[in-house]
């Protein structure tokens, strides 16, 4: 029999397995017990350590755990989107794209001061721009990092493919060996506004309760089986959808075939939006009297989203790159350190700022994405929050389209020094730093004012609702 066919079974039968054998050892050993360490965190770096990128025992293929983590993220977040609940709407939507955005600018601006103070001190044949890898690495995930460094290794930065994997890998890293103590010290304050330790022995105790109106256990398929075809369909949907505005992109030359692979990147969102709308759809035939049963079944929803996230997240540290670290061990260390404090101070302070509720657990989602990607934020958010009692999966997913708007402007920047190198004018890098300064200038100011509103429209509402408590005595 053909081995292929078999070749994403094992590598998926490996990732459980690694998975177990965390499970394991956070049961057996008294470190991972007193700490909040996330099980999927665990098995990933066990398929790190035994992979072929280190120790080599278990021979899987990194570019098919990529794929796997991408479409697990979908169907996670697919699986959370369809979910009935009370309808809310979410002012924190636009504030968290705003913060995403500047997540980049700040990481770039960093980014490229260190490559350039290398350039212009001890590495003078270091690529200049090499430095804004950082936003793209730590910010955008691996798969932008490797885009631009191939695109970058025909004007000259040797590897630049894997260099910008290597980038990634750093910021994996962040996300989680500095990402989980920053987790531990910040519930042990209490500083969480879920109770962790409840809501993790609230969901190792839920029990399926069945309401009148669901579907019967007697009906003549499983429960779960209508669940993954409802999935199914809007990920049918969300292909369908991409893959046609792709060939009409494609048209377009290369700014079509590159906004075309931004919005294959961005699918889980489009899932998402499909998602909701399905949700919606269903309560209003319920309203009608056309649906019998609720269709989307809470219980069974949620599982299949906390599964897919946790084989993601394995995947997804298990594929970590080292390649490239020989070629450039101190510029990476350098600009991936500094990098990596600043973002953390960063996303927590601006958190404090926008999220007047949940805010520890936004900085956390928002600081895992802006280290590493999405699965990584969710990784962080799912060990204080293991039943998305917060809006926080909101606004990392709703956010990041909000994101795409005002991160449209960077990728144009990110020409301009390139275009410096090229032209050998390096006015051009000055150019870059200003701009960089005066956008996240105009980011914080079109913030400020939309925090502000948002906080005199809520003083508004308490002074209506103090006036009528008063009135009623």
């Amino acid at each position: 029999m053909d081995g292929g066919m078999w070749l994403a079974v094992l590598d998926f039968a490996y990732v459980a397995l690694f998975f177990i054998l965390a499970t394991i050892l956070k049961s057996r050993i008294a470190f991972f017990r007193k700490f909040i360490i996330p099980t999927s965190i665990i098995a990933g770096f066990i398929g790190l350590i035994v992979g072929p990128n280190l120790l080599g025992w278990i021979s899987f293929d990194i570019d098919r755990l990529g794929n796997m983590v991408y479409h697990l993220m979908a169907i996670g977040f697919i699986a959370l989107s369809l979910k009935e609940r009370e309808r809310k709407k979410n002012k924190d939507i636009v504030s968290s794209g705003i913060m995403i955005a500047s997540v980049y600018l700040i990481q770039g601006i960093v980014g490229f001061v260190l490559s350039l103070l290398l350039v212009y001190t001890v590495y003078p044949d270091l690529f200049p721009p090499v430095g804004l890898l950082l936003p793209l690495g730590f910010g955008q995930g691996p798969g932008q990092a490797y885009s631009i460094g191939i695109q970058w290794e025909e004007l000259g930065l040797s590897g630049g493919g894997n260099l910008g994997l290597t980038v990634a890998t750093f910021g994996f890293l962040w996300a989680t060996i500095i990402g989980v103590p920053i987790l531990n010290y910040l519930v042990r304050k209490g500083k969480a506004s879920v109770d962790t330790e409840q809501a993790i022995g609230e969901q190792m105790m839920v029990r399926e309760e069945m309401s009148p109106d669901e579907q019967p256990l007697s009906d003549a398929h499983d429960k779960l089986s209508f669940q993954i075809a409802l999935i199914a369909v809007v990920y049918l949907l969300t292909y369908l959808s991409i893959h046609t505005v792709t060939k009409e992109l494609e048209a377009l030359g290369t700014f079509g075939q590159t906004f075309a692979q931004l919005l294959w990147g961005f699918h889980f969102l489009i899932g998402s939006l499909y998602a909701i709308g399905f949700r919606v759809l269903f309560e209003k035939l319920k309203k009608k009297g056309f649906a019998f049963y609720n269709v989307p079944n809470n219980y069974l929803l949620q599982r299949i989203a906390g599964s897919s996230f946790d084989f993601m997240i394995t995947a997804s540290i298990a594929a970590i790159s080292f390649y490239a670290l020989k070629n450039y061990l101190v510029p990476v260390l350098l600009i991936t350190t500094i990098g990596g404090i600043v973002t953390v101070f960063h996303i927590y302070y601006l958190s404090k700022w926008i999220y007047k509720k949940n805010p520890i657990e936004n900085f956390l989602g928002f600081y895992g994405m802006g280290t590493g990607t999405i699965s990584t934020g969710m990784a962080l958010v799912r060990a204080v929050d293991p039943k998305f009692q917060t809006n926080v999966s909101e606004n990392l997913v709703m956010g990041s389209a909000v994101a795409v708007v005002f991160g449209m402007p960077l990728m144009v920047m990110l020409n301009i020094p390139i275009f410096g190198y090229v032209e050998n004018q390096p006015i051009m890098y000055l150019y870059t730093l200003l701009i960089f300064l005066a956008y996240l200038g105009l980011l914080f100011l079109f913030l400020f004012f939309h925090v502000r509103k948002q906080d005199d429209a809520k003083q508004e509402n308490r002074k209506v609702i103090s006036h009528s408590s008063t009135e009623k005595m």
